[in-house]
């Protein structure tokens, strides 16, 4: 069994409880264009290698960017969004540094101009809401990827696919408010879940949509002086996040614990050894030799192109969540649940809008369409249409079939796509079991069963559901569920 990295480290808890960690994010989201910044190169992923490629984005001598204007407009909804003052005027620079998978040996990235600066997001962690900084969010070009081949230094071999070079990102810097590994999960999903509500990236973690870098410090509880930080890049699931944090957190202290120093650095998950090393000391701005960059000019967002792209911005999960409580009668937890992603929350809203009560459409939706949805391991977007939905529950509403005839309207439904009408109809699943009926097959069920009314009778109120069960059972489960409540209990008693 492996250890915790505490106990690995022979950390104790009231040891631990000494520091505070200081937690900030770099987040890299890939913007959903159809085409790259600078250049009409596709940015669809999964191609060929190197064969989205064009003079201006393999960087070749005498060629020129041309920006994309779909990507400033889909970065200013992305700041809108996310409470950032978009600036009238920004400008790209030049992030000069050598490493095959650039080929113009720099960077366009944004400077000391960033489009959007001074926003946050709200999140919640241990039951209380936290709101997190962010200080920038600028724009620049994505680098390309570097594929290995073998294991040793001897037999590895390099490849570059410069089909992702060029592709659009913007950069969302947090301010450094995390205290706490979990505070750092819940922010990146509360981002991640905004940035899908604005539909400007698709922030898929495993295509390298959605690509996160953490800094860490730790300090003395207290004290306001920082300590100091490092770097942890390019970590590419939530779970390395919070698990590379809690090894750096715990790192920190064991080295200051003994008396050492923190050496500013740059360092890399090791997802099989569990554990952070070195990649290199950290760069500082000066090293990159930032300047203007001399083939672009200088971004300008206009108060009117603001306002226009702002009119775009769509309920955000926040306001939808308290809307849903408030307007629809389901509870918190219901809300959350339903407004997980945009198209969740629109298909809820639809169903309800074909005239299903809102409680009942959230139970149904969470229950047996979520859960069958899993079961088939099938997208959503496989789900039956709303307006199906809503007349499924609406029969079980007016007591027209009861729900457990209904879950099995609803599987034929998920499989062959028919109406709930036509299912009920053809097979003959309308209309109620009379109450005569219910009394006959509970009598039978009594009959049949001595010893389990003997129990019944001697306090046993459980197997009370074994009785219902079997007169639901022998009513092909069209009986009303409170009818037979009624008549068992009379009978028995």
């Amino acid at each position: 069994m492996v250890k915790s990295t505490q106990e690995a480290a022979g950390i104790a808890p009231e040891v631990l409880a000494k520091y505070e960690p200081v937690i900030g994010l770099e987040v890299h989201v890939q913007l959903l264009t159809k085409s790259k910044i600078f250049c009409g190169c596709s940015t669809r992923f999964g191609d060929a290698p190197n064969s989205n490629t064009c003079p201006i984005c393999l960087g070749l001598p005498g060629t020129l960017p041309v920006l994309n204007k779909r990507v400033v407009e889909m970065a200013t909804l992305a700041s809108l969004a996310l409470n950032c003052t978009v600036h009238e005027h920004s400008r790209f620079a030049r992030k000069n540094y050598f490493y095959p998978d650039l080929p113009k040996g720099y960077q366009i990235s944004q400077y000391e101009l960033p489009l959007a600066t001074g926003g946050w997001i709200e999140v919640e962690h241990g039951g209380a809401k936290k709101r997190i900084g962010i200080t920038r969010l600028h724009l620049e070009e994505d680098a390309a990827k570097n594929l290995h081949e073998g294991f040793s230094q001897s037999a590895t071999k390099a490849y570059i696919d410069y089909n992702r070079c060029g592709t659009p990102l913007c950069e969302i810097v947090s301010e450094p408010d995390m205290r706490a590994p979990e505070e750092a999960y819940a922010y990146l999903t509360t981002l991640r879940q905004i940035l899908l509500y604005t539909e400007v990236s698709d922030c898929n973690m495993e295509e390298g949509s959605l690509r996160c870098d953490a800094n860490v410090s730790v300090r003395l509880r207290g004290t306001q002086e920082f300590g100091t930080k490092v770097e942890v890049k390019n970590l590419n699931s939530f779970r390395f996040l919070q698990k590379a944090l809690e090894y750096e957190i715990e790192r920190h202290i064991g080295v200051l614990e003994s008396g050492g120093r923190i050496s500013q650095e740059t360092r890399l998950w090791n997802q099989t050894a569990n554990r952070t090393d070195s990649m290199r000391s950290k760069e500082k701005a000066h090293d990159y030799r930032y300047f203007p960059e001399p083939d672009l000019l200088p971004v300008h967002v206009s108060a009117v192109w603001r306002e226009e792209i702002r009119r775009t911005l769509p309920e955000l999960p926040d306001a939808r969540r308290n809307r849903f409580a408030a307007k629809y009668g389901i509870t918190p937890y219901d809300a959350e649940v339903l407004t997980a992603s945009r198209t969740l929350a629109d298909y809820f809203e639809a169903v309800v809008a074909a005239g299903a009560p809102g409680k009942s459409s959230a139970n149904w939706i969470q229950t047996e369409l979520l859960g069958r949805l899993s079961e088939a391991r099938k997208p959503f977007t496989d789900s039956p249409e709303p307006t199906a939905l809503a007349e499924l529950i609406n029969l079980v509403e007016s007591g027209k079939i009861t729900a457990a005839v209904a879950k099995r309207v609803f599987v034929k439904m998920f499989d062959s796509g028919r109406s709930a009408g036509e299912i009920v109809a053809a097979e003959g699943l309308g209309g109620q079991v009379g109450a005569d009926a219910i009394e006959q097959a509970a009598r039978e069920v009594i009959a049949k069963n001595p010893e389990d009314v003997a129990k019944f009778k001697g306090g046993n109120e459980g197997v009370f559901k074994f009785f219902v069960g079997q007169v639901m059972r022998a009513t092909r489960g069209q009986a009303n569920p409170q009818a037979v409540n009624d008549v068992l209990r009379r009978l028995l008693s």
